[in-house]
């Protein structure tokens, strides 16, 4: 499991704020951890439709474009403080914000990628979903330490992969928020809304990597995963 300093306070957040509200409130928590008026932190949450933008993505000349082709189907556009590409979430997704305290919180950002990648990777495999780490072919937000899915094998077929978790992280001054979106159930309203959000921006990718973890494992739940990930950290 990854390393936190201690006990680690756990927020189960039942209700979406709304948009733009749940993702303030992991800025709000980190200014906590920073000012010391809050130890190791883990909030979860099943956020409302959101088109999370990149800063990058923000500066390119479609972007207003492809803020308005998010609203089209029903997603909230946004600009997160963290860097990656744009991604899209919805309820049938869990969001999960870890937050500590660190001295030298910027030394260990690849760790961090790595190390997060990996304990939710595993919390998939328990859940008999086949995760691994590392960036596939054509995906959107594309990172080094995505969280994606394979099909089974078929005899003479391409692997077919799909990502499954996207992770950002925000680092200030002694502390440090990561922040990671599972994608488990309905994936279709995701791919449509990233299609025409990608086409705007003018960024490549495939959409068949936009994939949700029961697409591979039938029935599964987002409480499911929930309960996977507090046993992959040992609460």
């Amino acid at each position: 499991m990854t390393e936190h300093s201690g006990s680690i306070e756990l927020i189960d957040q039942i209700d979406s704020l709304d948009a733009e509200a749940d993702l303030q409130r992991g800025l709000d928590l980190l200014a906590e951890v920073k000012a010391g008026r809050r130890g190791s932190t883990l909030r979860f949450y099943r956020p409302r439709p959101t088109m999370a933008f990149g800063q990058r993505d923000a500066n390119l000349p479609g972007f207003a474009a492809a803020a308005e082709a998010s609203r089209s189907h029903g997603f909230e556009p946004l600009v997160r403080r963290a860097g990656g590409r744009a991604m899209a979430y919805h309820q049938g997704c869990l969001v999960i914000d870890h937050l500590e305290v660190d001295a030298e919180a910027v030394l260990g950002s690849r760790r961090r990628f790595s190390e997060f990648g990996e304990l939710f990777a595993a919390a998939l495999r328990s859940l008999d979903v086949d995760a691994a780490v590392g960036e596939i072919p054509g995906e959107y937000c594309p990172g080094e330490f995505s969280v994606h899915g394979s099909y089974p094998a078929r005899a003479g077929a391409e692997l077919e992969q799909i990502k499954l978790v996207g992770t950002a992280q925000r680092v200030v001054s002694g502390a440090w928020l990561f922040s990671s979106a599972i994608v488990v159930q309905d994936a279709s309203p995701l791919r449509a809304a990233l299609v025409d959000v990608y086409r705007e921006l003018g960024l490549d990718w495939s959409p068949k990597t936009a994939g949700a973890a029961e697409d591979l494992q039938p029935g599964l739940t987002v409480e499911a995963v929930k309960m996977a990930v507090l046993e992959a950290y040992g609460l």
